[in-house]
């Protein structure tokens, strides 16, 4: 697996750099040497801000934690990795109607529940060109994580959405 590490605020000790791809290479034998992983350090006030993201083969597995220090933090880290993992592996043999194979898991203890929940709500609604000011306007509105327009400057469906900073993310979708 190829490992990216990137310091955003914050230096990664070459310690750490040697004990996260310890226990990321441990995850090779889900993907074998094709997938690459992106890891990123950061500080937040007085907590450690850990993210980690593996695609391989179009599909990606990403983990976000935030603890007094990095080292706790990929303890938290990569068993949600290796759950994410573990259940696309059973959705794909499912599929395929095979039995699952059984690697032996590094991070977790038991098989995670595989059900995906339902939708119970939906929501039908029409999109009426507004500039994206008047998203802005809405979502706080609103009380809304996000929002979903059509930008009458584009012509494109834009989702607006809220960040963790406070601050506003914007998602263009093409057709």
């Amino acid at each position: 697996m190829k490992i990216t590490f990137v310091e955003n605020k914050f230096k990664i000790a070459k310690r750490f750099k040697d004990v996260m791809t310890e226990k990321l290479n441990k995850l090779d034998k889900y993907f074998g040497e094709t997938a690459s992983a992106r890891v990123v350090c950061s500080k937040q006030g007085k907590n450690e801000k850990l993210e980690v993201t593996i695609t391989n083969k179009g599909l990606l597995y990403r983990s976000e934690v935030t603890g007094l220090n990095n080292y706790e933090n990929i303890d938290l880290a990569l068993p949600k990795l290796e759950k994410q993992i573990v259940r696309n592996r059973e959705k794909l043999t499912q599929k395929k109607r095979t039995a699952p194979k059984n690697l032996g898991f590094e991070f977790l203890d038991e098989m995670p529940e595989l059900k995906l929940p339902e939708i119970y709500k939906k929501k039908v609604f029409d999109l009426e060109p507004i500039v994206l000011e008047d998203a802005k306007d809405a979502i706080e509105r609103l009380g809304h994580t996000f929002y979903i327009f059509l930008n009458a400057e584009t012509g494109k469906v834009n989702v607006l959405y809220r960040r963790n900073d406070e601050k506003f993310g914007l998602i263009e979708v093409n057709f």
